[in-house]
């Protein structure tokens, strides 16, 4: 094949794609003879060797170009083509004369290009080395990266605040709510004016269990608790552990102490047994305080957990392992009954 520029210089077949690889050979009469690979590789759902040139292109500028000859012999620098068929692609050419009336059009995607490479899986290697497309190439897979590496920096730092979130509201302990969990959500019930039961849970003889066994053995008994109080609450129920041995459940939803006392009476029963811990048996009970926001016309936690407080020592003064209700009037004291101790 030759090309002229003032001079004859032959330009093999394997040249012309290594150096254009996005490139037509067209006859004079408008036949496509010649594809270079990645214009084969985009194409190949609708192969274009042997087909006519202005059947699968429309020379969109300049116009009114029907022949070859009509293109070669235009003053206008660039062309304005568009791929028709199944995978339509608008590009960028330049035509240039060969032998014997036929042309050479090498073609661009332009700026297009991305959607070219996202569709057709085109690499590198796609494109002749001196291409200005290789580098917007490795710009794209260094952005592609630098993408990847923030979205999973992202993840991480998400789940290390999750994780740090959640540990700030878990008694490490028991796995439990912590103070600050039952301060934020009761805060967040008494803000959105929901009612709720609050049951205050204290251990009795717990000193005795640590000052006879060990710390060790508390902190199993503890855990012990904790899973009763698990066991024996609802779903939706908050239990918290907000001092050494003192617990709380808040139970949204439930405006009167109904609830809160059947749920207290199974939890007296269940805790009326020896524990096993390290070192031995473990006996422990507990005083329970109750009230509900059903008792206040403005409910107010602090003052409500006053209220559960003083309840709970009506219960211990009683005897322990039993609960009462508690009031703004003043405690209302009840024992529990045969059966739910």
């Amino acid at each position: 094949m030759s090309v002229r520029d003032g001079s004859q210089t032959t330009l093999g077949r394997a040249a012309l794609d290594r150096v254009l690889p996005l490139h037509l050979v067209l006859s004079a009469a408008g036949e496509i003879l010649q594809v270079g690979p990645t214009l084969a590789k985009v194409t190949a759902d609708a192969p274009l060797f042997g087909q006519a040139f202005f059947d699968r292109f429309e020379l969109r500028r300049p116009t009114g170009l029907g022949s070859v000859a009509k293109i070669l012999a235009s003053p206008a620098r660039t062309l304005r083509l568009r791929l028709n068929g199944p995978s339509p692609i608008v590009f960028t050419g330049l035509a240039a004369p060969l032998d014997d009336g036929c042309a050479l059009v090498v073609l661009s995607f332009g700026i297009g290009v991305v959607d070219v490479l996202q569709k057709h899986d085109l690499t590198s290697t796609d494109f002749a080395p001196t291409d200005l497309t290789i580098e917007m190439l490795y710009l794209r897979e260094a952005q592609t990266a630098a993408l990847e590496e923030w979205r999973k920096l992202s993840e991480r730092l998400a789940g290390a605040r999750d994780a740090a979130e959640e540990r700030a509201f878990t008694d490490t302990l028991t796995g439990l709510g912590n103070r600050r969990a039952v301060d934020a959500l009761a805060s967040k019930l008494v803000a959105a004016g929901e009612p709720f039961a609050l049951v205050l849970i204290d251990l009795d003889y717990f000193k005795e269990v640590n000052d006879s066994l060990g710390h060790v053995a508390g902190d199993a008994v503890l855990k012990v608790v904790a899973e009763v109080l698990r066991e024996e609450t609802r779903r939706t129920d908050m239990v918290g552990r907000v001092g050494g041995d003192e617990f709380v459940v808040l139970m949204a939803g439930v405006a009167e102490t109904g609830l809160a006392r059947d749920i207290s009476g199974r939890i007296l029963a269940r805790l009326d047994r020896d524990i096993s811990v390290p070192g031995g048996l473990a006996r422990v009970s507990a005083s329970i305080g109750i009230t509900a926001t059903s008792h206040y016309c403005q409910p107010d936690f602090t003052t409500m957990m006053q209220d559960a407080d003083q309840a709970l020592y009506r219960s211990k003064d009683g005897g322990r392992g039993q609960y009462s209700v508690g009031r703004p009037a003043g405690p209302v004291a009840r024992t529990a009954a045969p059966g739910e101790r």
